[in-house]
């Protein structure tokens, strides 16, 4: 294959801005020199030459210095409601190629509830929902108790822990206010989905005229249509139910090289095939590119129907944690192997290679 120079894009944590009050999982969706090394490691033996440019304002000078054929893009942002389509705008204005999606699709899906409009216009199954500017506004009628509260737009489980669960108006209302207060954003109240909370990544385009449903290419095992689903992986939850009850952002940060990671889930051929198009179906509808990973929970109590909880179209690239490096690992792709994946996806995309 064609060589290519190639810019990782990302915010590191240790040059991230620092300010007094700043709360301890301000920058947790932003990457370690470990990833960011490892990232570089797997483009240059994919033969690419390949550069590290942090992705904040001094970006534009330094990526058209560089002058790379196509960004490998990570980048997390550091402030803004759409802050992780502030660098493919960059990109775009300056006609750069990169990889994954684009600007509108990063800003929709980093908005929680934005996303879950989306999913519910295209009748794809998401938790019924309601969000909150205020700790006083009514609960909606079609909402009751247990009910799942989250920040609008965070990710990495942040703002997730046991207190997510409520059970009446006074556990509603607390966590609304820790929400609003803490990350000075919308509150997103939705029906908790008690059971099994389930993950599916992949990596592609689709190809041809798809909306809805995609036919199943039977000669290639997992891919539809231009997709390729990894197996689903399941985080083994049973030892921190009484603790975190959730796979919440202690888990994902402080516990993750610990935790008992299910991959494949234990899940029959049926289940397996309805992930996947629901998975697509949401790569679709949000407009994703190159990659993506989409969460699910199976509903104990409605003979494990899935719900789509979100889709993320710049999931982690951490070797040996992140849920889409294990799931890949699973179906016998390394971490180095992933990486190229993506980028070649990208450079079919743009016409780069054939």
């Amino acid at each position: 294959m064609k060589k290519f120079r190639v810019a990782v894009l990302a915010n590191l944590k240790e040059n991230a801005p620092q300010w007094e009050g700043m709360t301890e999982d301000q920058w947790d969706d932003l990457d370690s020199e470990k990833t960011i090394d490892a990232l570089l490691g797997a483009i240059r033996a994919g033969g690419h030459e390949c550069a590290f440019l942090e992705a904040d304002v001094t970006l534009y000078d330094a990526v058209r210095k560089l002058k790379p054929d196509i960004c490998f893009n990570l980048s997390e942002g550091h402030f803004g409601d759409a802050r992780e389509a502030q660098v493919p705008a960059i990109l775009e204005m300056l006609r750069i190629p990169y990889t994954a999606s684009r600007v509108l699709t990063l800003a929709l899906t980093l908005d929680k509830p934005m996303t879950k409009r989306i999913f519910h216009w295209h009748d794809l199954p998401t938790p019924a929902f309601q969000t909150f500017e205020r700790v006083s506004e009514k609960l909606q009628d079609d909402l009751s108790f247990p009910l799942f509260v989250k920040p609008s737009r965070e990710g990495t489980g942040m703002g997730v822990s046991a207190k997510s669960i409520v059970h009446d108006e006074a556990e509603l209302r607390e966590q609304i206010g820790f929400i609003l207060g803490r990350y000075k954003q919308a509150a997103l109240v939705e029906t908790f989905i008690e059971g099994r909370e389930v993950t599916v990544g992949m990596v592609g385009n689709l190809v041809g005229p798809v909306a809805r449903r995609l036919p199943v290419n039977t000669v290639a095992p997992r891919i539809q249509s231009g997709l390729r689903f990894f197996p689903p992986m399941e985080v083994d939850l049973n030892p921190y139910l009484v603790s975190d009850g959730v796979y919440s952002n202690r888990l994902k940060v402080a516990l993750a090289d610990q935790l008992d990671y299910l991959c494949p889930a234990p899940l029959d051929d049926e289940m397996i095939d309805e992930l996947n198009w629901l998975a697509a179906a949401a790569f679709r509808v949000t407009g994703a590119l190159d990659v993506a990973r989409v969460d699910f929970r199976l509903d104990a109590n409605d003979d494990n129907k899935p719900y789509i909880l979100e889709i993320n179209p710049l999931p982690g690239l951490s070797p040996g944690i992140s849920d889409i490096v294990i799931e890949a690992q699973a179906d016998g792709v390394d971490h180095t192997a992933l990486v190229n994946m993506i980028l070649e996806a990208a450079l079919k995309r743009y016409g780069m290679i054939e």
